[in-house]
């Protein structure tokens, strides 16, 4: 075994375990690979660039934007539901349907696209006939995944597959060369789940997933009731006449205001920007408990500032804090952050008092305030915070100032407050970190005066005590807002109603993320959700399970529903962000319907020139991509939207791994060692071990990376013992595909998971049959279409140089 050999190898687990763990992104694992081949020179530099090139790749770029153009003009959908709409009222005949529709539409359509597209009309049926929406979703996922091997465009891995047989020098696979073998393993899986699967199906929690007979109905679903109350403004309240943003009813008490009812009338979904007024009745969603907790705190009793801030000073000077003025330089890291990102008073131990752009001075929200270069940060500290801050921050100038500097320049002692804890308040025991009085209000504690000892900038972790002066860096107004949250009433007569919270203009609707999604991980709050797009995010779905309190700190997951609620144009702006799939009918993207003609000519266009040899994939579909967009069917950025950059970069990686694989001879060693052992049990054994490998990877792995992976394997094998190549890859394509067993197996298997309730173990207790079926038809059937004989003359072309 060569060195290059034992490298690629190493290259190889490595990036199998990555892919399994989920511990890196698929895509940078991708990036990884390639770099780390090109670095070791297991291949030329010029060599681990050509993925980016690739023919597969460019077509599959293509044929995503194409999908795409069938997706906006409502071709699938009028399909879907004109289809549908005849599977009459039984559950078998429903799937049977439903699964054969979907599994024709993804052979020429992108299956994460279709299944989209289905699922708000699947669900929509569901409702109508009061089942489940878990006893058709699981077989809208698997019909697309069993419809994508039907042709050459139906789904990634075949168009890879016939990009190997090119590079390998044979004619590569044209486009209905997959359909024998795909409509067989599609006939086989419509029979199974409308015979057997169905009854293997989960019946979970029928209230979360009926709606109670009505799309509408969401107070069944996510038990709002529970998390709606109305709140009164007394009259003199400091909230009247400021706006919601500055009463900070989010902030601090964590509360969507979903209502202002005044005067008789109801103002819906109010914005930030809305001004409050005596008397008004706050229908809001939230945790009461948060409220009653502030009004523990009993009302914080203003002291003497003047005298707490000398008794501060005189410490600091003890204790040795200096106040410096740092100047951010023109590549500083802290440049394009806040000091919020940066976590600046944990990361340096030190406070920042005040914040200088230009003639611009300013005291408070400076946690959120973007630093650019030429700020000037008032920082205070010990010497050994502004010492790392000078050394890691990338600061123009650094100056230290003295007493008569503060003075002069910044009046620090007019931004300064003092408040005493009251004896019988609940603050006592919290830890500083606890109170959020920062982040909820905007007041920084900078000292904690006690009869015994004066703490200068305590540590978060500090706990207050029972008559502690508070000398707080702040504005008069924000301690006021906090006092007039804390007498807020609860009116426990005028109870909301989700239906109350309904018109014309406003409404709820209910989204899942998308497939193509980069925010699984993010936080709602990371995400500026409610001000990029102006809905509030009321309950969030995962698992069975209904999530209503502290949701802008969960991390959003593939397969998550969440409900929303604003403006129904806002929803419907949603709608067409690729991020987001929105499940109610009238919040659904607008679909441009008259353009649908012109986009199923195009996509026939594109079938046709293939079909006939007239052009190859690669030519044909990036041309009825720019038909699309000429045609006005999409624009260009939708253009780009439609496109999987992430896939993209995955497929381009791991084409180096498979040519290093391949140039190197671990793609024959691999072939000789596992297949070999195979076929000496003869061809049938070697199939089958080919089939189990292939597919088992496909529960685990992308789809895309397993197709790339073994089919060097598969030619290698088909060289060495004289098979057919075509045989060969043909069972890398089918098995590549059958990612039934595993949600994370493909997204459209997360797609569905949320609004379908399902478990990681409904998935291998339905897929695993299925897998064992479209196993069968490779044994039986593929053999009859693909013999595994070597045939007299193989069409060979010219194999692709590199370049």
């Amino acid at each position: 075994m060569t060195q290059e050999i034992i490298l690629v190898l190493v290259v190889l687990l490595a990036a199998v375990v990555l892919f399994v763990t989920e511990k890196l992104r698929v895509d940078l694992v991708a990036l990884l690979v390639l770099l780390a081949l090109a670095i070791s020179g297991v291949i030329d530099h010029e060599h681990a660039l050509l993925g980016f090139s690739n023919h597969a790749v460019i077509a599959i770029a293509s044929v995503l934007v194409l999908s795409g153009g069938l997706q906006r003009t409502g071709v699938a959908n009028l399909v879907g539901r004109q289809v549908l709409r005849l599977a009459g009222t039984g559950e078998r005949r429903m799937i049977a349907v439903m699964m054969t529709t979907v599994g024709l539409l993804s052979g020429i359509m992108n299956d994460i696209g279709v299944t989209a597209l289905l699922l708000p009309v699947v669900l929509d049926i569901a409702r109508r006939l009061g089942r489940p929406p878990s006893k058709l979703l699981m077989p809208l996922a698997f019909g697309s995944l069993l419809g994508g091997m039907t042709t050459l465009i139906g789904t990634s891995p075949n168009i890879l597959i016939a990009g190997a047989l090119e590079d390998h020098g044979l004619e590569p696979f044209s486009m209905f060369d997959f359909t024998p073998v795909g409509l067989a393993a599609l006939a086989v899986g419509v029979v199974y789940m409308t015979f057997w699967g169905h009854r293997l199906l989960p019946d979970r929690d029928p209230g979360r997933e009926s709606r109670a007979a009505s799309e509408g109905d969401f107070e069944s679903v996510y038990h709002l009731g529970k998390v709606l109350f109305t709140l009164t403004l007394p009259p003199g309240s400091a909230l009247a006449g400021r706006t919601l943003a500055q009463s900070r009813v989010g902030v601090a008490l964590g509360l969507n205001v979903l209502a202002i009812l005044r005067d008789g009338h109801r103002i819906l979904a109010p914005g930030p920007g809305t001004a409050l007024a005596a008397g008004d009745a706050l229908m809001v969603e939230g945790d009461r408990k948060r409220l009653q907790d502030l009004r523990d705190w009993q009302h914080l009793e203003v002291a003497d500032a003047h005298e707490d801030l000398r008794r501060t000073v005189d410490e600091a000077v003890r204790g040795h804090f200096v106040l410096a003025e740092a100047e951010l330089g023109k590549d500083s890291e802290l440049a394009g952050k806040t000091l919020r990102d940066l976590d600046f008073r944990r990361r340096f131990g030190l406070h920042v008092f005040a914040h200088r752009r230009g003639a611009e001075l300013h005291f408070t929200g400076l946690r959120a305030k973007r630093l650019e270069p030429g700020d000037v940060l008032l920082v205070s500290g010990l010497r050994a915070g502004h010492d790392k801050l000078r050394d890691q921050a990338g600061l123009g100038s650094y100056r230290y100032l003295t007493a008569t500097d503060l003075e002069n320049n910044y009046r620090l002692e007019q931004q300064l407050l003092s408040v005493r804890v009251p004896e019988t308040s609940l603050l006592a025991g919290k830890r500083l970190a606890e109170t959020r009085l920062g982040r909820a209000f905007g007041l920084s504690v900078v000292g904690i005066l006690r009869a015994d000892e004066t703490l200068v900038l305590p540590d978060p972790a500090e706990a207050l005590h029972a008559g502690d002066h508070l000398l707080i860096q702040g504005r008069r107004e924000d301690l006021r807002v906090l006092g007039a949250l804390q007498d807020l009433e609860v009116d426990e007569h005028l109870r909301p109603d989700v239906d109350q919270l309904e018109s014309d203009q406003v409404g709820v609707a209910e989204v899942v993320l998308s497939p193509r999604s980069t925010l699984a991980g993010s936080t709602l709050r990371q995400l500026l959700f409610r001000e990029r797009y102006g809905l509030s995010v009321l309950a969030v779905w995962r698992r069975g399970k209904a999530y209503r309190s502290r949701l802008a700190r969960m991390q959003l997951r593939m397969g998550d529903a969440f409900l929303v609620y604003g403006d129904r144009g806002k929803l419907a702006l949603l709608a067409r962000e690729p991020d987001f799939v929105v499940l109610s009918g009238d919040s659904r993207a607008a679909l441009e319907v008259h353009k649908a003609p012109r986009s199923a000519l195009i996509m026939a266009g594109v079938l046709a020139s293939v079909a006939s040899g007239l052009l190859p994939i690669y030519i044909a579909a990036p041309a009825g991509a720019a038909l699309m967009v000429l045609s006005g069917c999409l624009t260009m950025e939708d253009a780009y939207r439609f496109i999987e950059w992430k896939a993209l970069l995955l497929i381009a990686g791991m084409l180096s791994l498979g040519l290093a694989m391949q140039e190197s001879g671990a793609a024959e060693l691999i072939a000789h060692g596992v297949l070999g052992t195979a076929a000496a049990y003869g061809t049938t054994a070697l199939i089958a071990g080919l089939f189990v490998i292939t597919a088992l990877s496909a529960q685990v792995m992308p789809t895309a990376a397993v197709a790339v992976l073994i089919s060097p394997i598969a030619l290698a094998s088909a060289d060495e013992l004289g098979l057919s190549p075509y045989a060969m890859l043909m069972v890398v394509a089918v098995a590549s595909s059958c990612a039934f067993m595993s949600p994370v197996g493909h997204p459209v298997n997360l797609l569905v998971m949320g609004v379908g309730g399902y478990r990681f173990t409904d998935y291998t207790k339905v897929g695993l049959p299925l897998t064992i079926l479209v196993f069968l038809v490779v044994l039986f059937v593929l053999p009859l279409v693909w013999p595994l004989e070597l045939p007299p003359e193989i069409p060979t072309v010219e194999a692709p140089a590199p370049s």
